[in-house]
């Protein structure tokens, strides 16, 4: 792979990416408990553009947002991003990851965007739906092909006999829809910890991702985009996540086929992001496992957020102050 980031322009690119997830939070973090999911979305995102499109880079979106704001959306898959010179990236974007939480005042909330070099990042279009298994890199080595398929208890033991804890002590995440019900019934049969979330699904593998959360494994089924983009903070991180297209009708299954993408192929970090120049940032709006809420009072405002660079494995958890004009 060559070598797209130079010493100088990797402190500057990851800096500048923690002030694009910055820029989304602050936009964002007005319409906390305001109910108006429309409103929020389309402010983070307008606002999140407006950053990237600052920066000094050749970028195009790979995971973007036209599911959510059709064809209004600045950050639609294929739209070229930053100011055309500078090395030439894949974009993944996620203005807020928990819209839902955001506006209806619930922990999770978080603003969220990674790159990589141009054609590293593999693109789930017009998939709309992914299984994965993520885990942390103390269980990384446990993670198999075969765990996508075998019973849950079966991957559980697995990860627990790496973790060197008991399957009982585990806990797993799992998102909170009728698609997982089986998958939460098997783990609870097998005596594992389930921590069900309302959505939130990129920081959910995230927290899984990190050592010391007290979060062991997400499994279960969620987005596909936001799938990639877990792919990324797990690289980063040193984790590992397996994951599978998991179309949840007809007419998304046509689609899929039509564009060439197998179902049935279990997919590696690895072979979702193929690239080890990874970075990855995060801000958090409302409150979260890895970082604190965002707070306004007067004219300012303070965020937390979280930089991972893969390539050297180094993870920057960063407090700002900002002026509320930003």
């Amino acid at each position: 792979m060559t070598q797209i980031f130079d010493e100088q322009l990797s402190r500057n690119i990851g800096l500048d990416l923690v002030r694009v997830t910055e820029t989304a939070a602050l936009a964002a973090g007005h319409w906390v408990g305001s109910g108006d999911f429309a409103s929020a979305h389309r402010s983070a995102t307008r606002a999140m553009a407006n950053a990237l499109n600052a920066l000094e880079m050749n970028g195009r979106v790979i995971i973007g947002e036209e599911s959510r704001l059709g064809d209004d959306s600045p950050l639609c898959s294929g739209q070229p991003l930053g100011t055309g010179s500078g090395p030439e990236v894949d974009v993944l974007v996620d203005p807020i990851d928990g819209t839902n939480l955001l506006i209806r005042g619930k922990p999770g909330a978080i603003s969220v965007v990674g790159i990589a070099p141009a054609g590293t990042v593999w693109s789930p279009v017009p998939a709309r739906y992914m299984e994965k298994i993520v885990v942390d890199r103390q269980a990384a080595a446990a993670l198999v092909p075969q765990c996508m398929d075998a019973p849950a208890a079966w991957t559980l033991a697995l990860i627990a006999r790496h973790k060197k804890k008991s399957v009982r002590d585990l806990s797993v995440v799992v998102l909170e829809r009728p698609r997982n019900q089986h998958l939460i019934d098997e783990i609870r049969e097998c005596g594992a910890r389930v921590l069900l979330r309302d959505e939130g699904d990129a920081e959910g593998a995230l927290i899984a991702a990190t050592e010391g959360t007290d979060v062991d494994v997400l499994m279960g089924i969620g987005g596909a985009s936001q799938g990639i983009l877990a792919a990324c903070a797990v690289k980063a991180s040193g984790g590992a996540m397996l994951a599978r297209l998991r179309p949840q009708d007809a007419e998304e299954r046509e689609n899929i086929r039509q564009a060439g993408l197998n179902e049935s192929r279990i997919l590696t970090c690895s072979e979702l992001v193929s690239s080890n120049q990874i970075f990855f940032a995060a801000t958090s709006i409302t409150d979260s496992v890895l970082l604190p809420a965002m707070q306004f009072w007067g004219n300012y405002a303070s965020t937390h957020s979280l930089l991972i660079r893969s390539e050297t494995g180094t993870r920057r958890i960063i407090h700002a102050e900002h002026g509320t004009h930003l």
